[in-house]
């Protein structure tokens, strides 16, 4: 319904707020003649679409009165004369224009700017506005200018400092890249300044100290480096600071002794996370005692939690986590009776802790403190003053038994005791609350036994245990079911088929467990999988049809017992981006479809199955595979003169871990990692090429320049090694053993310093090994069955590169003039004989009397050698 037309003609209003009131349509000009208007609220209630729209503003210019008008969420994205209209009205006071889809206009207005508007509000104008209108600066009354959210680029201009009265300056949210302009320093009647989510780059100027008035400063999210200058110290109504997220450099103790000073009593939020401070924390720390707010997360503090920290009184919220903080947990954190949200994890605190560190902390709704070395005993009766609503735990000591107090937990909704010494039983009491949670982590423990049902609502994750039995009953909600790594056993028609309720699991990971028997053809129900991982089990069969209609990005069969051929419905897939069903029985030929409809794979491990025919063409159509092997199969033929397409390949980007392959699924960031054999071990997929093969190597493997594994070992590879794979300066392992390769190793070898594991042996290859630190670190076994010479092999080489034994002092293996050459083994064989035998036979033969005690201790020990023997005989 649009704005009816009558209220054009109530032309003694005053005072009219139709906002939100979910009109639709223009805006009638009928309102232009509301001439005594002096409040006018029109606020759509949609940010998009939007309900409202005005193509022109010129009813606003003869509303004389008017001193408020709000016109947000109204498009004005046609109404080219918004800044006309709206700057140089003679009575507006206050100006609300946010998310409109303001045309950009940086032009001058033609008259005199409006001396009386005092606040003004542009902000979520996105993509639209792409500097600040000039404009603004010619109106010297301004107090409060929001231009947050609005997509602004470039330096901030330095005009602010003609609005000398202004008090709130919001430009957070948009794309400035310059430093903090002096203009802005000059401010003093600041009191609100948000800089955030921006690119802005510098130090913070000591001219900081001129903006006395301030009361809320936040610079966070930006690239700020250097020091807080101390001139912050003349901050004296500083309530409000936030300058997390930026790289600031300096000792927390500097930072709390400059607002100290000053500030002490008034400073009530102060957040500094995620930058390099180092140090210790202070005891003065103690000493602010309205302080509400305190984040000090992700930084280089060290050292032990004061105990003066229990008497920040009025502490509500405490971030100390991820520092290098030590010691023990101080048990003054229990005098804090307004702390509602601890967090102190992923430190190197270490000791007990007792139900006295939580005596008084009545008003605890978040308890994160995953990551340290802290060993909790509680009394066993004990029961908590508080109720959480979220405890993080990991790596604490809470066993062996399953924690009693978390049964008075009554609205807990999210559980993390992961890693945390439990050998026990899941109690069955923590099975019946189960459908209070939406997240529990019970991971890497020694849980026992079976699971009957467990009713969490989002997430559950039982992984690394030894849960034994039928896969558990779960609630239909559940979004993450992770398993792995446990004794689960039967099939898993009861789990997937037995349900006729829409089945909302996105996730679901039962590797290495007991499953047997086929996976069942029954995956209609589950619309959201998108992450099925059923590696290492004991799985027979075919791939269901069904499976090929989900919208997966992982499948992994890794390690079962499956076979047939690949089902044609995978195709339909095109969501896929890990597929690995190595090692099992799978057959027939590798389908043309699996890199023409499969384009977004980056990971395909086809190992060690039963494949036969040739590498298709098309495969070469997924240009974002960054693993391929399809080692250890029936394939023949040629490798694909195509394989330079692999475009992700061919980035060269050196990273320091394994490949890493995240997705989002909704408000979770989950990690893909998957198994390849790589550098003779099983390790987390790299950028890999694995094949099967024969022929020469193609030289198109040189434009993968982001390759860091290539194995080609075990194949009947015949020829010289192309230069250009000395090219592939990422790689850290090479693998061309077991082959027919002939020849020199390229001299470009010399430029693959990021090798790991290296492999040649077992091929016809000649002449030396190129210099270079990385090459000769690897054992004579890289080498080994080839021609080779240098260093690391024994043998040395000749001038011309021929390889020489180290014994011959470095003689040819040729004898001069065609002469063969002496072998000294044989004749020190022939040399040690002789001298041995003569030097017994010698003496026996030119000594008399030796020669007859010789004899004559023969004949004794024959004589005893017949007694002997006779008497046995009778």
């Amino acid at each position: 319904m649009q704005i009816p037309e009558f209220f054009g003609l109530l032309g003694s209003l005053t005072y009219l707020d139709l906002s939100q009131a979910q009109f639709q349509g223009e805006i009638p000009h009928s309102l232009g003649n509301l001439s005594k208007l002096y409040y006018l609220d029109l606020r759509g209630d949609n940010w998009w679409p939007k309900d409202l729209e005005a193509k022109s503003l010129q009813w606003v210019s003869v509303l004389f009165s008017l001193q408020y008008l709000d016109l947000s969420h109204v498009d004005l994205s046609e109404a080219t004369d918004w800044l006309q209209v709206t700057f140089k009205h003679p009575s507006l006071l206050e100006l609300h224009l946010s998310d409109c889809d303001l045309a950009d206009d940086s032009s001058p207005i033609s008259v005199n700017s409006s001396k009386s508007l005092a606040v003004l509000d542009l902000s979520w104008n996105y993509n639209c506005l792409s500097s600040i209108p000039m404009s603004i600066f010619s109106l010297h009354g301004l107090v409060s200018i929001d231009l947050a959210s609005s997509s602004l680029k470039g330096p901030i201009p330095d005009y602010f400092r003609n609005i000398s009265f202004l008090e709130v300056l919001d430009l957070s949210f948009n794309k400035f890249n310059s430093s903090i302009p002096d203009s802005l320093y000059s401010l003093n009647h600041l009191r609100f300044l948000s800089l955030s989510f921006n690119y802005l780059v510098g130090e913070i100027s000591s001219a900081i100290g001129n903006l006395s008035s301030l009361i809320h400063l936040d610079l966070s999210y930006n690239m700020l480096e250097g020091r807080l200058p101390t001139s912050s110290e003349d901050l004296c109504n500083l309530k409000e600071v936030n300058l997390s997220y930026n790289e600031i450099d300096q000792d927390i103790s500097e930072i709390l002794q400059s607002l100290s000073r000053c500030s002490l009593n008034c400073l009530e939020s102060l957040n500094l996370g995620t930058n390099q401070l180092s140090g210790l924390l202070p005891d003065k720390l103690g000493q602010f005692k309205n302080l509400a707010y305190l984040s000090l997360a992700q930084n280089n503090i060290s050292g032990p939690i004061p105990m003066s920290m229990g008497e920040l009184s009025s502490l509500k919220s405490i971030d100390v986590s991820e520092n290098q903080l030590n010691g023990t947990f101080p048990p003054s954190f229990g005098q804090l009776a307004n702390l509602e949200t601890l967090s102190f994890g992923h430190n190197v605190l270490e000791g007990v802790v007792s139900e006295t560190h939580f005596s008084n902390l009545t008003r605890l709704t978040t308890l994160l403190a995953s990551g340290n070395m802290l060993r909790f005993e509680p009394n066993s009766s004990w029961v908590p003053s508080f109720q959480c609503e979220t405890i993080e735990l990991h790596g604490w000591h809470l066993g062996p038994k399953f924690p009693q107090w978390l049964k008075f937990q009554k609205k807990l909704s999210s559980l993390d005791i992961s890693h945390a010494g439990i050998s026990d039983v899941i109690p069955t009491w923590f099975l019946n609350i189960s459908a209070q949670f939406n997240y529990v982590n019970l991971s890497s423990n020694q849980l026992i036994g079976g699971i009957p049902y467990l009713n969490v609502r989002e997430t559950l994750d039982l992984s690394s245990n030894r849960l034994t039995g039928p896969l558990p009953r779960v609630f239909p909600t559940l979004e993450d079911l992770i398993l792995s790594n446990n004794s689960f056993s039967g099939f898993l028609s009861e789990f997937v088929c037995n349900s006729s309720e829409q089945r909302w699991m996105r996730i679901l990971d039962i590797d290495t467990n007991l499953l047997s028997g086929e996976i069942p053809d029954c995956w209609n129900r589950w619309q959201q999988v998108t992450y099925l991982n059923l590696r290492n089990n004991y799985l027979t069969g075919k791939i269901p049809l069904s499976l090929g209609y989900k919208n997966l990005q992982v499948l992994n069969l890794r390690s079962n017992s499956m076979s047939g051929e690949l089902p044609y419905t995978l195709q339909n897939s095109t969501s896929l981006i890990i597929l690995d069903l190595s090692e099992n029985y799978f057959s027939g030929s590798i389908p043309e479809w699996i890199g023409d409809k499969l384009s977004n794979l980056v990971v395909l491990s086809l190992r060690s199955n039963n494949f036969d025919g040739h590498i298709p063409h098309k495969i070469c159509a997924g240009h974002s595979l960054q693993n391929l092997d399809l080692a250890q199969n029936n394939i023949s033929g040629p490798i694909p003169k195509c394989f330079n397409n692999f475009s992700a390949m061919a980035t060269k980007k050196k990273s320091s871990g394994d490949l890493e392959i995240w997705t989002t699924f909704q408000s979770n960031v989950f990690h893909l990692s998957a198994l390849l054999v790589l550098k003779g071990r099983e390790d987390e997929y790299s950028t890999t090429l694995g094949l099967v093969i024969t022929g020469e190597i193609p030289k198109e493997i040189g434009n993968l320049m982001g390759l860091r594994s290539l194995n080609m070992s075990r194949k009947i590879l015949i020829g010289n090694i192309p230069d250009i794979i000395g090219k592939l300066e990422l790689l850290e392992s090479l693998d061309l053993s077991m082959n027919r390769l002939y020849g020199e190793i390229p001299s470009s070898f010399s430029n693959l310093n990021f090798l790991n594991h290296f492999n040649l042996s077992y091929n016809n290859l000649t002449g030396q090994i190129p210099t270079s630190t990385q090459l000769q670190s690897f054992e004579n076994s890289s080498y080994m069955s080839n021609h080779l010479c240098g260093p690391p092999v024994i043998k040395n080489c000749s001038t011309n590169g021929a390889p020489t034994d180290v014994t011959n002092n470095g003689g040819s293996n040729e004898g001069s003039n065609g002469r063969s050459k002496v072998n000294w083994l044989y004749v020190s064989i022939v040399l040690g004989f002789v001298m041995g035998f003569w030097a017994v036979v010698a003496p026996l033969c030119f000594i008399r009397s030796w020669r007859h005690a010789y004899y004559q201790k023969l004949d004794n020990v024959g004589n005893k050698l017949y007694v002997f023997w006779a008497t046995r005989l009778m």
